[in-house]
Formats: structure tokens, sequence, C-alpha cells
């Protein structure tokens, strides 16, 4: 398989490591110094791109990938006002495109535990909810992407909570995330239940950036020849 890596950060090294191992070929490695490469006849040469950028440059990379004709697996963050048009112009142009906020399989995993103890505390209102993420310094969103989707899966089933905010809070509406920045700290998201009986946590902690980059490579894999709309859920079978 032949990829373009959009985005050549540590991320992006870490997925070009495990590529590589696995016998892909990494046609471009295009950062800012290498802009000209996301021209389509230089990204058409990719079965597939892995774009991990940020906030600022997601959609436009996004959109050039789709008018290069080559699925895109995205897991920058801190772009999702632009997510609906993107969805749209995907089934539109007939393009492949897949977006995580975490390409990990244990984050992945954890995201479904998360959504059935919501579903089981949902009526348990003797239990205050509240949420912690620690990520190391150079993180620039807070929270993060995979905070802000643990909280939208719980603010489904637990009605109670209406709006997330990024601070401690007492009102009884509102679901407080802590983010915390830390070096050296590749992620971890703890979601924790608390009543004057007794607490429920539970966590995810993450000992590298190898998870994450190993699964944006098995979602490219997967990805490649596939034209729709598509998450980890689709690729794990979850």
């Amino acid at each position: 398989m032949k990829i373009a890596l959009i985005g050549y950060g540590k991320m992006g090294k870490a997925i070009e490591t495990i590529a590589v191992a696995k016998g892909h070929e990494i046609v471009h490695r295009i950062d800012l110094s290498s802009q000209h490469l996301l021209e389509k006849e230089e990204l058409s040469k990719a079965d597939v791109a892995i774009e991990f950028t940020g906030p600022e440059t997601a959609y436009s990379n996004i959109l050039k990938c789709f008018a290069a004709n080559v699925p895109v697996v995205c897991g920058s963050t801190g772009w999702l006002e632009h997510l609906p048009a993107v969805k749209s112009l995907c089934l539109e142009q007939h393009q492949g495109f897949l977006y995580a906020s975490n390409f990990s399989v244990g984050v992945n995993i954890f995201f479904e535990i998360n959504k059935r103890l919501a579903e089981l505390m949902a009526n348990q209102s003797q239990y205050e909810v509240k949420m912690e993420e620690i990520h190391h310094t150079q993180k620039r969103d807070a929270p993060s992407g995979t905070a802000i989707t643990l909280a939208e899966q719980l603010m489904e089933l637990v009605r109670r909570k209406q709006e997330w905010v990024n601070e401690e809070t007492s009102r009884p509406e509102q679901l407080s995330i802590i983010s915390k920045r830390e070096d050296p700290a590749p992620g971890t998201h703890s979601i924790t239940y608390t009543s004057a009986i007794d607490d429920i946590t539970i966590t995810h902690t993450a000992h590298s950036r190898e998870g994450f980059a190993s699964g944006a490579v098995i979602a490219a894999e997967w990805l490649k020849g596939k034209t729709g709309i598509f998450s980890m859920k689709d690729v794990l079978s979850l």
C-alpha cells in the first residue's frame, strides 16, 4: 500500500515506523515545507492518506485528498465544526473518509465500556459524574478529542448532563472535564461516578504513541479502495 503522510511530526513519524515495518511504502511525507505535495498530481500517487496535523489545516487537507480521489484517514482534532461539510462532500463526490478522535484499539474498546457504564448509571441520580484527561504539554487542544467523544457518549445516555465544561463546576446539568498537561503523558482518560457511598471509575492509560499510530495504519489498510464515511467501529467491528 502506498501512503501519503500529511503531517510529519511525532505522530507522523510513529505511523511511518509501523507502516514501513508492515511492508507499506510512504510515497509522501508532507509538512509545512512541502505543501506542494498536496497538489492533485502528487497526492494521487498514494492509495490512501493519513492526516495528522492541526485544527488550522485539517479541513483543507481533507478536501485536497478528495480532489485527488484519495481516501483519507484523519486523526486531527479541533476542526469538527467542519465535519458535517466534510461528510456531505464525501458522499457527493463518492470519496472515502474515516475520522477518529483516537485510533488506539484499546481506546475504542474503552469507548464501548463508557457507553455501557453510562447506560447503567443513567437513572442513578445519586451519582455525580466528572471526567479528567492528562496529556503531554505539547497537546494544543483542551479538552482532547478523545475526552470530547467520551463526554458526548456519556451525555447521550445520562440526560441530566446537558453540556460539558472544561473546568470544575457545581451546576448539576454540566459535565466537568478537567484537562491536565504534564510530561511525559501520551494520554490518560478517566470517568468517575461519585456518591456518598462509593465511587466507580474507569480509566484508560496510554503508555506511548504506538497504540495510536498502529490503529491509524490498521484503519488505512481497511479504508483502501472503499468509498463512504467510516469510523473505528467499522474497522474493529464493534
